[in-house]
């Protein structure tokens, strides 16, 4: 007999996730990633907004202690103009977009089917939970640094490594 799993259909709220791949010569690969619980109700944000995105970059600058080169897709939140204001603001990050239409250059999306993977056929009542589990098996991940370098390798593109004058001169502030 297939079992059946009833749901009472109240909603209580979203997950929203950000994460990224940081990089860096001589040290391993590291996943960093920020979670937020939006409520459900009328008029509020149902997803992460700038504010929530350079909070995750300033938390890992903080960490690495070093310019960032950031690679991004071109979600309407990464390319608006408080963005790009915010971009600007911090000269130790450099940010290059992604072509459209092109997840399978981008290897944060292969964490995402991999966290999404594990959560298959979980019945979640409760949004805590949720975050909980999603919570575990990203810090699964932060210690599995040649998975996140298969997920990087598996986007088909090659890392330079390059240090430019330019660059080398950047107080890591």
């Amino acid at each position: 007999m297939t079992p059946v799993v009833t749901i009472n259909g109240r909603r209580s709220g979203r997950l929203s996730v950000a994460g990224l791949i940081a990089m860096r010569p001589g040290s391993r690969t590291r996943l960093c990633h920020r979670l937020r619980t939006h409520p459900v109700g009328k008029g509020t944000r149902r997803s992460m907004g700038e504010r929530d995105f350079t909070a995750l970059i300033d938390g890992v600058h903080q960490m690495v202690k070093a310019p960032i080169v950031l690679v991004w897709h071109r979600l309407n939140t990464h390319v608006s103009r408080r963005m790009r204001d915010l971009v600007a603001e911090r000269a130790w990050l450099t940010v290059f977009l992604l072509p459209a239409c092109s997840p399978g250059l981008n290897p944060v999306e292969r964490v995402w089917a991999h966290v999404k993977r594990s959560l298959a056929n979980l019945a979640v009542m409760a949004l805590d939970r949720l975050a909980t589990l999603v919570r575990n098996r990203l810090k699964r991940l932060q210690y599995r640094p040649h998975t996140l370098d298969g997920f990087i390798a598996g986007t088909g593109l090659t890392l330079t490594w390059r240090q430019t004058a330019a660059a080398a001169r950047r107080p890591s502030s």
